[in-house]
């Protein structure tokens, strides 16, 4: 029997404006909205669609926005009478997304957990300290042996932390380490390293200050088991009680997101067909270049919804 998964993004995938041929067609979006924008104290959807203070790009701001979004696209979904997937998975951010749409977790202790990983990420590494890269067209085993020397030349933190594609590899660590380890890269035959315009360098070991806060406040929380099967980014696999959850969502601030692993891993589960559930492209744009028999669509436009119905 054909599999489906639906797979949610992570930050980068956030514009102004997002959702809002969704909303204008289907008031339950908005709905989602005042329910986050309760929890967090401000205005979600007018922050979103209007951005008059350019707010929306700072991490503690985009982490629930992206959230809210993604689970108002779930929400909808179910409404108009789409099945539950047989798989989810998140990138990053995303896998929070994965975990509330779940039933793990609500959505408004989810908007105000994200908010403030984002703001316990920003404290670890002070605006300008840390940079990644986006190194496309180079073997993964020479991406780390770069890392490894640029590490070894500076005494700094630099470490591959987004595995999002074969030849699109993300770097990150401190600034200097980071710009040595790209241009090696180039070195050794990279098409490209692009700096990424990012505030915060994740997932490499800057993020453990951040974890340990994140983990305190994490457990105080109350975690559900899943409705649906999870993948995690850190381990590919779904953790099911509430604990192991709990610690991947901790590790994962300073561990590898492996999405080529995690698309090959629901592939092999004969899952032909994903769904990018949340604004932009960007997943649908990796699953295609990991696996090209893997039927893709993005869900959030009213055309795209109603062509999956």
């Amino acid at each position: 029997m054909t599999k489906q998964a639906f797979v949610f993004p992570g930050q980068g995938s956030q514009t102004v404006g997002m959702l809002a041929d969704l909303a204008a067609n289907y008031p339950q979006i908005q709905v989602t909205f005042s329910e986050a924008s309760e929890a967090l104290g401000y205005d979600l959807w007018d922050l979103v669609q209007n951005d008059e203070n350019q707010q929306l790009n700072q991490t503690h701001i985009t982490q629930p926005a992206l959230l809210t979004a993604s689970v108002a696209i779930y929400r909808l979904l179910l409404d108009l009478g789409c099945d539950k997937p047989d798989y989810m998975a998140g990138h990053s951010l995303g896998e929070y997304s994965a975990l509330v749409c779940a039933d793990v977790i609500s959505l408004k202790e989810a908007v105000k957990l994200v908010e403030a990983r984002g703001q316990f990420m920003q404290q670890a590494v002070p605006a300008g300290q840390g940079a990644m890269y986006a190194i496309i067209g180079l073997a993964d085993d020479l991406i780390l042996d770069a890392c490894e020397k640029a590490q070894q030349q500076t005494s700094e933190v630099v470490s591959a932390v987004n595995f999002n594609s074969p030849g699109q590899v993300v770097i990150a660590g401190t600034t200097e380490a980071a710009k040595v380890a790209a241009d090696l890269c180039k070195e050794a035959g990279a098409k490209r390293a692009l700096p990424l315009p990012v505030s915060v360098p994740s997932h490499c070991a800057l993020m453990k200050p951040a974890a340990e806060k994140l983990s305190a406040l994490i457990e105080s929380i109350t975690f559900a088991q899943p409705s649906v099967t999870v993948i995690n980014n850190v381990d590919v696999m779904s953790a099911t009680d509430a604990n192991s959850i709990k610690d991947a969502l901790v590790r994962q601030l300073y561990c590898p997101v492996r999405w080529t692993e995690t698309i090959e891993f629901l592939a092999a589960q004969n899952v032909e067909k994903m769904y990018e559930v949340g604004p932009g492209k960007v997943l649908v744009g990796l699953i295609k270049r990991i696996n090209k028999s893997i039927e893709t669509d993005s869900l959030n436009t009213v055309e795209s919804v109603q062509k999956l119905l």
